[in-house]
């Protein structure tokens, strides 16, 4: 029987990875197949599951990586510390279900962060957002030893507003991370609300966003001599982490 596995969130039309995994089940010659699943509203995921039985994984996007966590059974040690998940594993018995959470992006942006610190010079980062995906780079980021300061249109304890983004703040937090969908197709021409002009050639702006492949976030730091990247490694590499919890 061909296996199945799929992306819930809403909307669908900006993400690469049905396509990623498609692809490589060809390629491996696995029978399996990879579906976008939209769903309007994430109350509709247990009528999605109890549909079709072949189902046995999924991936979450957003909105939904906070929202999906009521409806599972269990999360690993990772998801519960993040309170976020990414990848849902289908455990099927006797018909009954049993849904486990996994946070997979922890690991993608571990790895694809990782080639772009070429010293021991980056200390604190801005991270952009407060969402799902937002925690788990943050939890990524403090696990190298980086102090994370989260930054939101409305900030809660201990985060800043966008316009407090000085001149010390940006000079002494030479990572930013955007991990909101500002960018994002298919508003392109979108990006968070930073002050720009106080990037230098001493930061890293690694935007979670993939498609497209150069945001407005990543052109205008660009131009200010920064290091640039966004997360196409991340997803694949997200994406190959929950290939390996899928077939534990």
């Amino acid at each position: 029987m061909t296996r199945k596995f799929g992306l819930i969130g809403y909307p669908l039309g900006h993400s690469f990875s049905r396509q990623y995994h498609n692809e490589r089940f060809s390629r491996l010659g696995i029978d399996a197949i990879y579906n976008n699943y939209e769903l309007p509203d994430i109350a509709q995921l247990p009528q999605l599951i109890a549909s079709d039985s072949s189902i046995e994984g999924l991936n979450v996007t957003i909105p939904y990586k906070e929202a999906v966590i009521p409806y599972l059974d269990e999360m690993d040690d990772t998801a519960r510390a993040i309170d976020a998940v990414n990848v849902i594993r289908i455990m099927r018995h006797d018909g009954q279900v049993h849904l486990t959470g996994y946070n997979s992006d922890y690991i993608g942006f571990a790895r694809s962060f990782a080639s772009l610190l070429t010293d021991g010079t980056h200390e604190k980062a801005l991270v952009l957002g407060t969402g799902g995906a937002s925690k788990a780079i943050a939890a990524a980021l403090r696990d190298r030893g980086i102090v994370v300061t989260k930054v939101s249109r409305h900030p809660a304890a201990g985060q800043l507003a966008y316009h407090e983004l000085d001149t010390t703040v940006m000079a002494s937090h030479t990572i930013i991370v955007n991990a909101t969908p500002l960018g994002m197709y298919p508003a392109t021409d979108a990006c968070p609300p930073i002050p720009y002009e106080l990037i230098t050639p001493a930061h890293i702006c690694y935007d979670a966003i993939y498609n497209p492949t150069e945001t407005t976030f990543m052109r205008r730091a660009a131009l200010q001599g920064a290091t640039v990247s966004n997360g196409l490694q991340m997803l694949y590499g997200q994406a190959d982490a929950a290939w390996e919890i899928w077939n534990k």
